[in-house]
């Protein structure tokens, strides 16, 4: 992924006083190896956090420019302004906001890069831990270490999509420490509106695979064998930073008949849109339970307990409140 700027900007404790103030780089860092492994680190733990996507707004509800992120962005495109300075700016408006919501000093890393066909601006604010080295004397030595999993505050922009007018969510952003007013403070800082709820569009598509399984009647074992490739290719999606797309996930469902799951969507409207930002947490939720025992074998996704099963543990008893028609049909002949 071709880096074509980056810098470091430190936020850290004012001398003698409780806020935070900005120690701002003068030159764009120097392009290496050891920048490039940055990078794929920042990327890496970013994707794994749960994170809102969207688009720049531009006004506030009261009306007000939303945000100068969009426009100084812009304007550092087009060549009116050097990357240095535009970070610097950016910089300046999130050391106040640290310093209003946090007790951590940290360096704020921007970067403009390229991967694949697409430009985007990253930034994140990394924090340090204190680890161990061994020096050439073969000495143990403290070493200070950027803690890459501890971001308060991170942010990445497809620039190739946001340019183009695209649809798609083309913001994303995260906030892991600081709680509410800080989460709402970065969303107004950087100017981001939420469009897409992650979570919910996730749980949407997963009950939309759960009525498919159901509908096709399939046998347990392929039932779990879909299960698995789709838990495997969301999965994917969240390392890689990456929306899931319905007909992608169609084909990898089944490479036979690859737009039966994406017909069966579209002909019961669940208003999904064509790619959905998957929620990590969501799709954790989303295993199923399996037992066999006596002739009886049961069989069901985890999200279903508590909803349309429920699991008596004091009578060890498993209540299924949704019958299956398939299965409701056979007891009804048999009966």
């Amino acid at each position: 992924m071709p880096i074509l700027n980056a810098i470091v900007h430190r936020i850290a404790d004012a001398a003698g006083e409780a806020s935070m103030s900005l120690v701002p780089a003068t030159a764009a860092l120097p392009v290496s190896s050891a920048l490039d492994d940055l990078l794929a680190g920042v990327n890496d733990a970013f994707n794994a956090k749960p994170k809102a996507w969207g688009h720049f707004a531009e006004t506030t509800p009261e009306g007000e420019v939303s945000s100068p992120l969009a426009s100084e962005l812009g304007d550092y495109l087009d060549g009116g302004r050097d990357f240095v300075r535009f970070s610097r700016d950016l910089a300046a408006r999130i050391a106040d906001l640290v310093s209003a919501h946090l007790s951590l000093s940290g360096d704020l890393l921007v970067l403009d890069h390229q991967v694949g066909d697409n430009r985007y601006l990253s930034l994140a604010l990394l924090h340090h831990r204190q680890g161990f080295g061994i020096d050439d004397q073969l000495a143990v030595v403290p070493v200070r270490q950027l803690n890459l999993t501890q971001m308060s505050l991170a942010a990445r922009i497809n620039i190739s999509q946001w340019q183009a007018g695209d649809a798609k969510p083309y913001l994303s952003w995260t906030h892991d420490r600081g709680g509410k007013k800080m989460a709402e403070g970065f969303a107004a800082l950087v100017g981001a509106e939420e469009s897409v709820d992650a979570s919910g569009e996730t749980r949407t598509l997963l009950k939309a695979f759960s009525d498919y399984v159901e509908q096709e009647g399939l046998p347990e074992e392929a039932s779990r064998e879909k299960t698995d490739a789709l838990i495997d290719y969301a999965s994917d999606q969240v390392r890689r930073g990456e929306p899931m797309t319905l007909e992608a996930l169609s084909e990898v469902l089944d490479e036979q008949q690859p737009k039966a799951f994406y017909d069966h969507i579209r002909n019961a409207d669940y208003g999904l849109s064509p790619e959905i930002p998957p929620d990590r947490k969501t799709l954790n939720q989303f295993r199923r339970f399996t037992g066999r025992a006596g002739g009886v074998s049961i069989s069901f996704d985890s999200h279903l307990l508590g909803s349309s099963v429920e699991y008596d543990e004091d009578q060890d008893r498993l209540i299924i409140k949704q019958v299956p028609k398939q299965l409701r049909e056979q007891l009804t002949r048999q009966g």
